[in-house]
């Protein structure tokens, strides 16, 4: 009996011993899991963000750009000088802008606030003739130069930011131009992304967002006693303002289980938010790390004459999860690098639109000195050029957004000389700057028709030409050259530096991979991907001197 009760005891002690340590193991594994899930859930989250403020401010960017340039109109000038012949060309003019930008309204006022000329003119809902003049934004532009206010229409009734700027004279004050922002599309696009997507003024009022019942709440109740209600209820509808807490326990959680990110963006004092449940990730952690403590006291547990088979079972079962753990790995290092790659675009959208930035301030000073000179057909010409530039930047920031989606216009008839013509105008100062001469093709030759999207051939071209021009020696030569190819058109940027040895070569268009030291080597990798979606490809080619890149476009 004493052998026996002893053994019996020993199991006992260490039956007990083992469910001990699975419960230890047990709380270890689910307090691990769930700190690296919500490490992740908070890193994807930072990139989502990151990628939603950029889509935002080149957006808002874009757009503040239009009334600065309105402001020096010599037409809207004209009109609020009083010529009122100008009205029916401005009111057309500011349709078509608007229809251009997106944008829901661009009107002009005198200094009184009453409108002159709107690109709705033809509507009911005409903004002519309505005065504007008790708007915070038509005061602080008068008084400040630029403003920019978030409010719902006066008639529509519809919110919508407005950015207004100020047409000076010399000391006397004209009028202002103000350019009206909806965001439906913006807002549309969220409603997918997480738990909640929303942006606050600086005194805390929710303005743009993913869900309807949350605009124009507030983020700050404690500092509601100090808002002016009749200001309120003009801007935004309502003379009390809703705190954001209720707005967010109506959905059904506690918005302590959410996790919010926020990142400044512009205007000053706005913040974009981003509401993140963290509940999915953490449950999924949780269960897989207890499984795994499952599976451990199962195999524990077992009996000794079958470890061998569950030796077998377990290699063979490591060897599927490991498979599937590696498959993944790599769906996510594939996302994150994508990911990755639209940060870096995202982030050097400057450098893309630089150039035409520079062309529209030089076009801008001399129009400025012709009107000085009264040569007012010469500085109108420039003036129509800095319009032309201005729409060339929205639609390279349209492109980027369109990379981002992974969406795709469709293809047209149109002659590459547009798109060599439009290349060489954005480059135009670097390229006197570093004294290279760039050949072009015959111009018969340039005529030729392709099937292809003109904003991404020319920033595919542009790329190329950039990368020549850091390749190339001072003064150098650069040839763009073209050929035909069966169904395709072949167009070659060459350059006189020091080529492409062959070991770069295998990894050229690989991301990351670079010659440059301050490179991200993304550049031929979005090329590559953008020809591609046209129809066609990008390929570098051996040259007997320097590097040659040739653009594979589908002809019509």
């Amino acid at each position: 009996m004493g052998p026996r009760f002893g053994s019996w005891y020993l199991r006992g002690i260490a039956g007990v011993a083992l469910i001990l340590v699975a419960l230890l193991a047990m709380l270890a594994v689910d307090q691990t899991m769930r700190t690296s899930a919500l490490a992740e859930t908070k890193s994807a989250a930072e990139r989502n963000l990151a990628i939603l403020a950029a889509g935002l401010d080149s957006k808002l960017e874009k757009f503040s750009l239009v009334p600065r340039v309105l402001a020096v109109d010599p037409e809207v000038r004209a009109l609020l000088a009083g010529d009122r012949r100008q009205r029916a060309v401005l009111n057309r003019r500011l349709s078509d802008l608007a229809d251009q930008t997106g944008a829901s309204a661009i009107y002009l006022m005198d200094s009184n606030g009453l409108t002159l000329a709107a690109s709705n003119w033809s509507l009911p809902s005409s903004f002519v003739g309505s005065n504007y003049g008790f708007r915070n934004y038509f005061s602080e532009a008068i008084a400040h130069g630029s403003a920019s206010e978030f409010a719902l229409g006066t008639v529509s009734r519809r919110p919508g930011l407005y950015i207004a700027q100020r047409v000076q004279s010399g000391a006397s004050t004209l009028g202002v131009v103000a350019v009206k922002v909806e965001f439906d599309v913006t807002e549309q696009s969220w409603r997918g992304v997480e738990e909640g997507v929303f942006v606050t003024d600086a005194d805390g009022v929710v303005l743009i967002t993913s869900n309807p019942d949350w605009r124009f709440r507030t983020t700050r109740p404690a500092a509601m006693g100090v808002r002016d209600p009749a200001q309120d209820e003009l801007r935004f509808g309502k003379s009390s303002l809703e705190p954001m807490l209720p707005a967010a326990m109506r959905r059904g959680r506690s918005p302590t289980s959410l996790i919010e990110m926020s990142q400044p963006i512009s205007p000053e004092g706005w913040e974009l938010h981003l509401m993140v449940d963290p509940a999915p990730s953490l449950a999924a952690a949780i269960a897989n790390g207890r499984l795994l403590v499952l599976l451990g006291l199962i195999l524990a547990a077992g009996a000794l004459g079958l470890l061998l088979w569950w030796h077998g079972r377990r290699e063979a079962q490591a060897e599927s999860l490991l498979a599937e753990r590696t498959a993944t790995l790599r769906d996510q290092l594939l996302q994150a690098n994508r990911l990755a790659t639209l940060g870096q675009v995202t982030a050097g959208i400057g450098h893309e639109i630089r150039q035409p930035v520079a062309a529209m301030r030089v076009f801008a000073e001399n129009g400025a000195r012709l009107l000085e000179k009264g040569q007012n057909t010469a500085a109108a010409e420039n003036f129509v050029k800095i319009v032309g530039l201005t729409a060339r930047i929205g639609q390279i920031t349209e492109e980027l957004l369109r990379f981002s989606r992974r969406g795709a216009r469709e293809p047209r008839e149109m002659p590459l000389a547009q798109v060599i013509d439009g290349a060489l105008l954005l480059l135009r100062d670097r390229i006197e700057r570093h004294g290279a001469t760039v050949s072009r093709p015959d111009p018969q030759m340039a005529q030729t028709l392709v099937q292809a999207e003109h904003v991404r051939l020319e920033q595919v071209l542009v790329n190329l030409l950039q990368n020549a021009l850091d390749a190339s020696p001072a003064g150098g030569r650069i040839a763009i050259e073209l050929a035909s190819e069966g169904d395709y058109c072949l167009l070659a940027v060459t350059d006189e530096g020091h080529g492409i040895s062959d070991e770069v070569r295998a990894n050229l268009f690989q991301p990351f991979a670079t010659t440059k030291e301050e490179g991200l080597g993304l550049g031929l990798v979005i090329s590559q991907d953008i020809m591609r979606s046209l129809g066609g490809d990008l390929r570098a080619e051996l040259s007997k001197a320097g590097a040659r890149f040739t653009m594979v476009i589908p002809r019509a």
